[in-house]
């Protein structure tokens, strides 16, 4: 098969990841409308194609956060990564890191913050819920330290779980339930199977061993049920950003007020986010309220964005749009599932080449000029 585009590792993941597990990344939440804007809403931006302009020397180097990168692309931060392929999360990290680019955990990941950093030479970024379990939170920051992650992104949209129709009808679980549905799902992938079967990292390896009373799945499954927090409020990031002191990415913003809000936190970096279209359904694509939030803020803060970045192209017209960087999800996912760290390679070689090509076409050298002037 020969894999040129996203969407064909898309196609290779369905056929190798357990139904149960390829759903949770390849969905939203309720309709799924949001889900398919994020995507969609990238085809009604135009380029401005030019000629007769030298497009030698190119470059897509840039910093995000103050790192630098090889382009203007990091990995999103995606709970159960390591349900996609057996190590998932150390196997990514460990692509991003050949490549040049951030690679951000997630608090809900498989492999612990601790297995990731023994499997990897460079700092990575940490991902942060807001929970009611203060003291667990403020482990899970200092874990990060001691980790020498080198940034820590708090994700403010995620004080109630939005419903995701398809997780709730595959029964989701980690490790996978016992139910005939379920045996069948995992034995008609015996690829993935063997990979498990190789690996201690099968649980939410942050938290279990961590929290006081957790030392099995049905002991955590009832703590998280209960720890994401409804109060949440700005006070919140005040306390979260001196226990951490280093740099702080806020994820989740979707909307200019709390755009300004975010700025004046001191942090570092927004992400102009909408969870990936798995929370609030029926509000716009992350790309669509995009330009309003670099309106509002101007260059007070970086600004970065995710959601519905399927190739390189999608990465230009964020960057036309006023965005410093941005975040793949489900591509990279899309990828890990198909090919293991090989896919994960493959995805950023074909964002990369297509930035490359359509910055060229778009008569810029250097993805830092890139602009609104670029667009129709």
């Amino acid at each position: 098969m020969h894999i040129l585009e996203i969407k064909d590792l898309e196609k290779l993941a369905k056929k190798r990841v357990p139904k149960m597990f390829f759903d949770y990344n390849n969905s939203g939440s309720w309709s799924e409308s949001t889900y398919r804007a994020n995507v969609n809403d990238f085809q009604n931006i135009k380029l401005r194609q030019r000629v007769a302009v030298d497009m030698t020397n190119r470059t897509l180097k840039t910093t995000m956060a103050g790192q630098d990168v090889s382009m203007p692309v990091a990995i999103a931060p995606t709970g159960l990564t390591g349900m996609q392929h057996a190590d998932g999360e150390i196997l990514a990290a460990q692509a991003a890191e050949q490549f040049g680019i951030p690679f951000t955990l997630s608090t809900m990941s498989v492999c612990s913050i601790e297995s990731v950093a023994e499997s990897t030479k460079k700092p990575f970024w940490f991902q942060l819920y807001v929970m009611r379990d203060k003291k667990f939170m403020a482990q899970l920051i200092d874990r990060a330290k001691a980790a020498k992650c080198s940034a820590l992104v708090l994700t403010l949209d995620l004080q109630i779980l939005g419903q995701r129709h398809a997780d709730v009808r595959n029964g989701l679980s980690t490790p996978p339930k016992f139910s005939p549905k379920h045996v069948y799902q995992v034995l008609s992938r015996p690829l993935w199977c063997l990979q498990m079967l190789r690996t201690k990292n099968h649980f939410f390896g942050n938290i279990v061993g961590h929290v006081d009373g957790i030392s099995d799945v049905r002991s955590l499954t009832a703590w998280i049920s209960e720890q994401f927090d409804p109060s949440l409020d700005w006070n919140e990031v005040d306390w979260i950003k001196k226990r951490w002191g280093g740099k702080l990415i806020i994820k989740g913003i979707l909307d200019p007020e709390d755009a300004i809000l975010a700025t004046n936190t001191g942090a570092d970096a927004i992400i102009v986010s909408n969870h990936g279209g798995r929370q609030l359904d029926g509000a716009s694509s992350s790309i669509n309220m995009l330009p309003a939030i670099v309106d509002a803020v101007g260059n007070k803060i970086e600004i970065h964005m995710d959601g519905g970045i399927r190739s390189g192209q999608d990465v230009a017209k964020a960057i036309c749009l006023g965005a410093s960087g941005t975040y793949i999800g489900r591509a990279f996912i899309y990828g890990l599932g198909a090919m293991g760290k090989a896919g994960v390679s493959k995805t950023l070689e074909i964002i990369h080449k297509e930035l490359d090509m359509t910055m060229a076409l778009c008569g810029k050298r250097d993805i830092k000029d890139l602009n609104r002037d670029n667009l129709l």
